[in-house]
């Protein structure tokens, strides 16, 4: 069963070129209001923007940061006469939530509109210069980075999980090796089919005493995502520096920023 607005859905993917037109006003603020639509706990969030095409990767036109926002939350507090006493880490899952499904309907609504986007996954990790470079106030954390604009390519849909190794109906499954294996095959396969790692140029380095034996004809989905979280940001130090310089304590104990 399918719509247009499902067909829409399924087709999007990241788009890394982009034309050098940018989208108007009009249509920028017919983006951010269907964002504004996605459910909420209580609206912890704000949009930055960027169109300083000169500093935004892939020369998208467009650089949305979409931030957990606990600051305007105090400030109308303040005016109720409250302070926040709920912990910084549920209030932080909250708003993960809450600019999380902004950034989808964004996404979704400049697909339909003919736009295209890649998010910036490790946006958390460049909080401090975000913090400075946008002059953002206690209690605004950077959650993640949009990059969009008119695309310049036309690469079909990545793959993604067969169905049965995503959906569980009453009970989560003990999966079987084959269970395991063909959902694997499934997306690897599917990576190789378009010859993804190749056409991109990239293959993660081995670290330690690992021993390459991939090439571009045999590297793909399942070898590249183990390599980057068993290899990777073993540590938790630098991304709470990160949560506290934006005013979020992730500790036992808090004092409101």
């Amino acid at each position: 069963m399918t719509n247009p607005i499902i067909q829409t859905m399924r087709k999007r993917k990241s788009i890394r070129r982009y034309t050098d037109q940018s989208p108007s006003d009009e249509v920028i603020e017919s983006v951010v209001r269907a964002g504004q639509q996605a459910p909420f706990a209580s609206q912890l969030y704000s949009l930055l923007l960027s169109r300083d095409q000169e500093s935004i990767p892939y020369d998208a036109p467009l650089l949305f940061t979409i931030c957990v926002d606990m600051h305007k939350l105090q400030l109308f507090m303040a005016v109720r006469n409250w302070k926040v006493v709920t912990n910084h880490l549920f209030l932080l899952l909250l708003g993960i939530q809450d600019a999380s499904l902004m950034a989808e309907n964004m996404v979704i609504a400049a697909e339909s509109l003919g736009l295209g986007s890649c998010f910036l996954g490790d946006t958390p990790y460049r909080s401090k210069k975000i913090i400075k470079e946008y002059e953002l106030p206690i209690g605004v954390f950077p959650l993640v980075q949009l990059v969009m604009g008119y695309p310049a390519e036309d690469p079909p849909p990545r793959p993604r999980y067969p169905l049965d190794f995503v959906l569980f109906e009453d009970k989560y499954p003990s999966f079987s090796s084959e269970q395991v294996e063909g959902a694997m095959k499934v997306m690897d396969e599917g990576y190789l089919a378009q010859d993804y790692y190749r056409n991109v140029n990239y293959m993660i380095p081995l670290e330690g005493e690992r021993e390459e034996t991939f090439t571009f004809d045999d590297y793909s989905w399942t070898e590249h995502i183990s390599r980057k979280w068993g290899q990777w940001l073993p540590s938790l130090v630098e991304l709470l520096e990160q949560f506290e310089a934006c005013g979020f304590r992730i500790t036992e104990t808090q004092e409101a920023g």
